[in-house]
């Protein structure tokens, strides 16, 4: 139980609807994401990569894989947060993301923080 609590990510994710970089009729619905990544464990880690899965309506899966996360690796010491805005968009009205982020400790150990998975949505679509 105390090595989990000593590598532990907390993802939280807000997301927003781009009504003017959408297109119903091209099937194009565009969301901006803001992450806030806060090292909730007890020994500093940084994010080396992303991993993420977006899925439209229609259970379409796109991977995207990259280093860092908006050009950056940060360094998260215990009880630091680092909060960026990126986008995505799908071909449905609806849909979901998640994914993980590979951390490699200060003590050199690799480990993933998962990306609870999060709902976009255009507003009044979902109840």
């Amino acid at each position: 139980m105390a090595e989990i609590r000593k590598y532990h990510i907390t993802v939280t994710a807000k997301t927003h609807f781009i009504p003017e970089q959408s297109d119903e009729a091209a099937e194009r619905y565009v969301f901006s994401y803001t992450i806030t990544i806060s090292n909730t464990g007890q020994i500093a880690a940084q994010l080396i990569s992303r991993h993420w899965q977006i899925i439209d309506a229609h259970q379409k899966v796109q991977e995207v894989r990259g280093l860092g996360v908006v050009g950056e690796q940060p360094l998260l010491k215990p009880g630091d947060s680092f909060e960026y805005t990126s986008g995505t968009a799908v071909s449905t009205p609806v849909g979901a993301m998640k994914g993980s982020y590979q951390m490699v400790a200060e003590d050199g150990k690799p480990f993933e923080a998962e990306i609870p998975e999060f709902i976009l949505s255009v507003p009044r679509v979902l109840h």
